[in-house]
């Protein structure tokens, strides 16, 4: 790792150090739209998944259970998140600690690609966020889909909450990303992809996927057109 992203590890750790045991019953309320991701996934038996900043393990065990056939794995810049992941999922998903930004999969997986990734309220934690999605449209297969959940900009919600939320929100090092949809667009355009993104919510949260050019390429960007 670089020294920025030691630093930011060293951020993480100290974070949820002890907030890692209650962090899925604190964050079920307001982490609003991870299972719409999941059920978009639609990872066949044998589908390769992996999650970048997969934090406890959460989204990889739901995964794991609505796709038991898929190959999980998955990657956190914490080591203490990576603790919690491990005792929630018992082997189920190959674990490793490394940079969103930076990580060699073949290296740490023994393969360079996948055909389903995600970045759940990610991107909203990662400094560099914009090369983190790029990092992860590198890794993607053939007709592969890199989905992404996060908060988004609130704008069809009160002031007062959305000010509160922000505020809440800066306490755990969380800045909602409100150019997500047009750096997706644009990393999209760059890797010959395609990219897709709706608001939750009344913009609470935003969802996306950029779809690599492959096997199914077109049908699967003709159907989420129609949706």
């Amino acid at each position: 790792m670089t020294a920025k992203a030691k630093d930011h590890a060293a951020l993480m750790d100290a974070t949820y150090r002890y907030q890692r045991h209650v962090y899925d019953l604190t964050r079920a309320w307001y982490l609003l739209g991870r299972d719409q991701l999941i059920a978009d996934l639609d990872a066949a038996d044998g589908t390769k998944v992996l999650e970048i900043a997969c934090g406890t393990g959460r989204n990889l065990a739901r995964i794991a259970d609505r796709y038991p056939g898929a190959r999980l794995h998955g990657l956190d810049i914490s080591d203490q998140m990576l603790r919690s992941a491990e005792a929630t999922l018992r082997g189920r998903a190959a674990l490793v600690c490394a940079d969103a930004c930076a990580f060699d999969a073949q290296a740490l997986f023994g393969r360079s690609k996948f055909d389903r990734i995600v970045l759940s309220y990610a991107v909203s934690m990662i400094p560099d966020w914009t090369r983190a999605i790029e990092h992860a449209v590198l890794h993607l297969a053939p007709g592969g889909v890199l989905h992404i959940v996060d908060f988004h900009d609130q704008a069809r919600l009160p002031v007062w909450f959305s000010h509160g939320l922000r505020t809440w929100l800066a306490q755990f090092h969380v800045t909602p990303r409100v150019g997500l949809r047009a750096q997706m667009a644009a990393i999209a355009r760059r890797h010959g992809c395609v990219a897709h993104h709706r608001s939750l919510y009344r913009g609470y949260a935003q969802i996306g996927t950029i779809h690599a050019p492959g096997q199914g390429f077109l049908s699967r960007c003709a159907n989420k057109v129609a949706a």
